[in-house]
């Protein structure tokens, strides 16, 4: 083990190693101090030396600056002072010039007074001279009532008669002057137009009563299809709402319904039973559905069909089924469906004619009739059911006017309509596409007599040429040559406005003038 001296030994060389230590770190720390602060004391002698440069630098700046900022200042005064001037210039001229102008002024106005009150002077002179030229005319109007015994009323009456006829005599000419400007402007135009539409378009007519005959193979299916005690055709009768009329005529059945689309499916339905052969209710009631899928098929492919006949596309689903459905409508005994697609094609060449979007007449022309589909379900007419149903189904508003100006319920406001009426007419009018029952074609023809009688100077009226033309015999005292004109445009008028009919009537006013004389 070490000795305590040993220790004490250590301990002093520790002490003094630790001494020296702290001796020599503040002998460096001073001299590291003297060395700073002498840098910091020439650092500080620099910063001093370059401030001072600095401000050498800055008042040689400022003061050229200074003189530079005075040179332009006077500069701008110079300028300034120099355009002031020209604009006194200016506006020392401009007060001259209004002076000038006030001047010429003043020696207008003189002048207008002066002339004013010449004017003034001429106008009571005028005056005093109306008031003399008055006083002549009224000695005038004396001496001529003294001369012609006429007081100025009796006189005003006769220049009034005068002039009455003499307006007849040129009201009439100017009728006719229009009427054949018109006839000469139009007629060729409209005949061209309807020739053409008429030429290009043909379509086939299929006469349809409200019954149908159904063949049978022999008489003795007329028991089977009765059945016993009358059991199958009371089911057929029920399930498809069809008349069967079996009757002594051979090997026939005839169904009668006013509905086609019934009758049809009851067609149908009784032909597959007599092929088939087993005819009991259970087998009537498969027949009839199956029937009834195959017409609303046929419904579907007639509407499709029309569709592209016409090509007119983008309508409604459902619309498609009803024009389908028109296939089994007839309205005087032409077929409905044909009867659109004849106006379709009617309007849609007189539109191309026209100039006018053809598409839309064609949609219009194939849409027109649609209210006949429903018009035995629906309470109205054909035409306002028509116009809720495209109401409906969102169509335009130039389609739905159309529809319902296309019989003259109401006027016509658009070039579309006016087409599809005019083609509505020419389809209808063709030979041979529509027969008129023969009771309302004797009150036609009545009714149109007895509106050319009611005319004052009418002696006889004779609808001839199946109502296209009346012939009247006017009274030749009462109706003059000139008076004719105006009479049968009149007739013509209240004719237009009181009757429904195809075409145009020709009315043909017949005046005659005799002189008898004997000889003794």
């Amino acid at each position: 083990m070490p000795s305590l001296l040993d220790i004490i030994l250590l301990l002093v060389a520790v002490a003094a190693a630790v001494i020296s230590g702290i001796v020599f770190y503040k002998i460096g720390y001073n001299d590291r101090k003297k060395k700073a602060e002498a840098q910091i004391g020439s650092a500080e002698q620099e910063a001093e030396r370059i401030v001072e440069e600095a401000k050498k630098n800055a008042d040689s700046l400022k003061k050229e600056k200074l003189i530079e900022t005075k040179d332009e200042i006077y500069k701008a005064r110079q300028e300034a002072e120099r355009e002031i001037k020209e604009r006194r210039t200016e506006v020392s001229r401009q007060e001259r010039r209004i002076q000038q102008k006030e001047e010429a002024l003043d020696k207008k106005l003189d002048s207008l007074d002066h002339k004013n009150e010449l004017v003034q002077q001429k106008l009571s002179q005028a005056d005093e001279k109306l008031a003399e030229a008055e006083k002549v005319r009224l000695g005038q109007i004396e001496m001529l009532e003294r001369i012609s015994q006429f007081t100025v009323d009796q006189a005003k009456e006769y220049l009034l008669k005068q002039l009455e006829d003499d307006l007849v005599h040129e009201k009439a000419v100017k009728i006719l002057n229009y009427e054949q400007q018109i006839k000469e402007e139009c007629e060729a135009k409209a005949r061209q137009l309807i020739s053409l539409a008429i030429a290009r378009c043909a379509a086939d007519q299929v006469s349809e009563s409200a019954v149908s005959v159904v063949p049978l193979p022999n008489d003795e299916m007329k028991g089977r299809i009765i059945g016993r005690e009358g059991r199958n055709i009371r089911a057929l009768e029920q399930l498809t709402g069809v008349d069967l009329i079996i009757d002594d005529t051979p090997e026939t059945i005839t169904l009668s319904c006013f509905d086609p689309v019934r009758r049809e499916v009851a067609r149908i339905a009784l032909e597959k039973l007599i092929q088939d052969g087993r005819i009991h209710p259970t087998r009537i009631e498969e027949m009839v559905d199956k029937a009834r899928r195959e017409v609303e098929q046929v419904i579907k492919s007639e509407g499709e069909r029309a569709i592209l006949e016409t090509n007119v596309h983008g309508l409604n689903h459902e619309l498609v089924k009803l024009i389908g459905r028109l296939h089994y409508r007839t309205s005087y005994r032409q077929n409905v469906l044909n009867h659109s697609i004849e106006v379709a094609h009617l309007a849609g060449m007189m539109a191309s004619e026209l100039g006018v979007d053809p598409t839309l007449a064609r949609r219009a022309g194939l849409l027109h009739d649609i209210g006949k589909a429903l018009s035995h379900e629906i309470e109205g007419s054909h035409v306002q059911i028509g116009v809720d149903v495209c109401k409906k189904y969102k169509e335009s508003p130039d389609i739905i006017h159309a529809i319902e100006a296309h019989h003259g319920d109401v006027e016509c406001h658009s070039v579309i309509a006016a087409l599809v009426q005019a083609a509505d007419a020419i389809s209808a009018a063709r030979p041979a596409a529509r027969s008129e029952n023969f009771e309302n074609y004797i009150k036609r023809l009545e009714k149109l007599e007895e509106i050319c009688s009611g005319f004052d100077g009418v002696e006889k009226s004779f609808a001839i040429q199946a109502g296209r033309e009346v012939r009247i015999l006017v009274i030749p005292e009462k109706v003059s040559d000139e008076q004719m004109v105006i009479v049968a445009r009149e007739i013509s008028q209240k004719i237009e406005d009181e009757m429904d009919y195809p075409g145009q009537i020709k009315v043909n006013l017949i005046r005659e003038s005799r002189a008898v004389d004997y000889a003794k």
